[in-house]
């Protein structure tokens, strides 16, 4: 049987000095219950998450995902999580994993109605086998997400741009791309423009330049991707940050998404266009994804 790990968190205000948290965790069993029957991020899906891949007990870019994860408590007005308390909880989880690919997952919820503190907990389990995206790739159609490109400037109350646990919509989606014969999904504007996948960041390939879609209409800034474009930038290419309307999909020479645990998936198809592969590139972007980063 596959092991996994659970710890709840009695969440510290982010003005709490302590230096050792220890005495807020409290190991649990994954497979008992956990939660009350008035938990709001069961009940509304009202919390936020982060998700971070572990490789050999090594938990990668902690502090860009504690970074997102107080964004998103920003954004979605929950208390802002003590990240020295969650770097701890992550550390123990990382300790509890061992070698081959794991994921950790930190969630903050509301709690429960009308009740005085958040919940909060950390689980730790083995990653899925993604080695067949990664090298055969993964084709993708393109679906309206449904608003437009200042939508979330003129509507912020929508949480466009935090990670929350209200992943309907995002699962939904997939489904529908697997309907159309895909195996992932690239969100679009009603306007025209590309935004993200649903649990994956864009990159796009022209020439020798990778471009991502702006992080401007209520999407989230990939750690993996930040990570990635540090790498080939070292590599001598060029990144950027662009606005970019959807008919240049069908320009570019390539194009990836990419995530903290699928890593690197080149995409082989964008709505029945095919696009040429890059294998040496895609096992060089995977091949540092998988090497330990802080």
């Amino acid at each position: 049987m596959a092991w996994h790990f659970a710890l709840m968190i009695d969440p510290a205000g982010s003005g709490d000095t302590r230096s050792d948290f220890a005495g807020t965790f409290t190991e649990v069993d994954p497979a008992a219950p956990a939660l009350t029957v008035g938990e709001l991020s069961t009940q509304r899906g009202d919390g936020i998450f982060e998700s971070i891949g572990v490789i050999d007990g090594h938990a990668q870019e902690v502090e860009a995902h504690l970074s997102r994860l107080g964004h998103s408590a920003r954004l979605c007005d929950l208390p802002h999580p003590h990240l020295e308390q969650w770097r701890q909880a992550v550390a123990l989880a990382a300790a509890a994993c061992g070698a081959g690919e794991a994921v950790i997952k930190l969630i903050l919820s509301r709690g429960i109605e009308h009740g005085p503190t958040p919940t909060a907990w950390v689980t730790a389990a083995p990653a899925a086998d993604f080695s067949a995206a990664r090298t055969r790739g993964i084709r993708v159609v393109t679906l309206d997400r449904g608003y437009a490109l200042d939508t979330p400037a003129r509507a912020p109350w929508l949480l466009l741009g935090a990670k929350t646990l209200s992943y309907a919509v995002n699962m939904a989606t997939l489904r529908e791309a697997h309907r159309r014969g895909a195996d992932d999904a690239i969100f679009t504007t009603s306007d025209g423009y590309v935004l993200e996948a649903p649990t994956a960041s864009l990159i796009l390939r022209r020439g020798d330049v990778f471009v991502t879609p702006a992080p401007n209409a209520g999407i989230l800034h990939g750690t993996t991707q930040l990570s990635l474009f540090e790498h080939l930038e070292a590599r001598g290419f060029e990144t950027g940050y662009e606005t970019i309307p959807v008919s240049e999909l069908q320009t570019a020479d390539a194009a990836w998404l990419v995530s903290s645990v699928r890593l690197a998936a080149p995409v082989t198809a964008i709505d029945e266009r095919e696009l040429a592969g890059d294998a040496a590139l895609t096992a060089s972007m995977n091949a540092y994804l998988l090497s330990p980063r802080d």
